[in-house]
C-alpha cells in the first residue's frame, strides 16, 4: 500500500518550505499555513515513481519529492490525472483539479532539463472534499 513519505508547506510564494509530521486539511480550504489555502489548487502532491522517471530521463540519481515544493509526497508509481478523481489520505479525502505542470524553478533546482523531465510528472493539485489530519506514513488510497 502507498504511503505518505514527506509534509511540506510554505507560508508565502517562494518562501522556505517547512517539514512536517502532520498537517491540518480543512474541507473547501487546504493545509492550515500554506500559500494554496483557500484557492482552487488547494494541495499539491507529487509520487516517488514518476519522480524516478523524471530522474532517469534527467541523467541523475533522484530527485527529492519535497524539493519539488509540493505539499504532499507519496510513495506509489502514478498519480491519477483525471479531473474529478479521488485520493483518499488517512481520513481525508482530495479531489484532483488538475495536473501540476513544472515551473522554469525546476531547471534551477534541479538541471537543464528537469522542467521538460517532470511534464506530467511534477504531481497533481487538489481540493479538500473532507478535511482532517495527514501524517507521515498514512496510507493512501488511489
Amino acid at each position: 500500500m502507498s504511503r505518505v513519505t514527506s509534509l511540506t508547506t510554505a507560508a508565502t510564494y517562494g518562501s522556505a518550505l517547512q517539514s512536517h509530521d502532520e498537517v491540518t486539511a480543512t474541507e473547501g480550504v487546504g493545509i492550515v499555513g500554506d500559500r494554496h489555502a483557500g484557492g482552487v489548487r488547494q494541495v499539491t502532491i507529487v509520487c516517488t515513481g514518476e519522480l524516478m522517471l523524471a530522474a532517469a530521463e534527467l541523467g541523475v540519481d533522484t530527485i527529492d519529492g519535497a524539493a519539488t515544493r509540493r505539499n504532499i509526497v507519496v510513495d506509489c508509481e502514478q498519480l491519477p490525472r483525471e479531473h474529478g478523481s479521488r485520493i483518499v489520505i488517512g481520513d481525508v479525502e482530495l479531489e484532483v483539479w488538475r495536473d501540476c505542470a513544472p515551473c522554469n524553478l525546476m531547471d534551477e533546482l534541479f538541471g537543464d532539463g528537469a522542467r521538460a523531465a517532470l511534464r506530467q510528472r511534477a504531481g497533481v493539485s487538489a481540493t479538500v472534499v473532507r478535511g482532517g489530519t495527514i501524517r507521515v506514513g498514512d496510507p493512501v488510497k488511489l
